[in-house]
């Protein structure tokens, strides 16, 4: 399951345990259609990504993430990460992806960083 949450000044998607393995074609059409719509009309284009559950992507998932981020910049937005598990975080900054996104340890340093206020 995915849960969005339109927030005032950020969309959060937070993916649930379907979601822990992320390199699926049937789990990442469904998040991917997902993504790209949310970077699309997002109001502001703002979107955070929580990866709680998520312990493993493929380069399929790092490719949607790209061009949502694409997206979201044409926008004036910007796409973040929280709550990265070890070997995303791992992939991320081995691909030097960690300099595209801003990606932060919790889903709370995350909101007051990308809006100013607390969770």
């Amino acid at each position: 399951m995915i849960q969005l949450v339109r927030q005032p000044d950020l969309t959060l998607l937070e993916l649930g345990p379907t979601y822990a393995t992320l390199d699926k074609e049937t789990v990442l059409e469904e998040f991917g259609g997902m993504l790209l719509t949310v970077s699309l009309t997002a109001d502001p284009p703002i979107v955070l990504l929580d990866l709680s559950a998520t312990g493993y992507i493929g380069t399929s998932f790092v490719e949607l993430l790209v061009r949502a981020w694409k997206r979201l910049t044409e926008r004036g937005g910007t796409l973040a990460l929280c709550n990265v598990q070890p070997f995303c975080a791992e992939v991320f900054r081995i691909t030097r992806l960690d300099t595209l996104w801003d990606i932060y340890p919790t889903r709370g340093q995350a909101i007051v960083a990308l809006t100013g206020r607390s969770e």
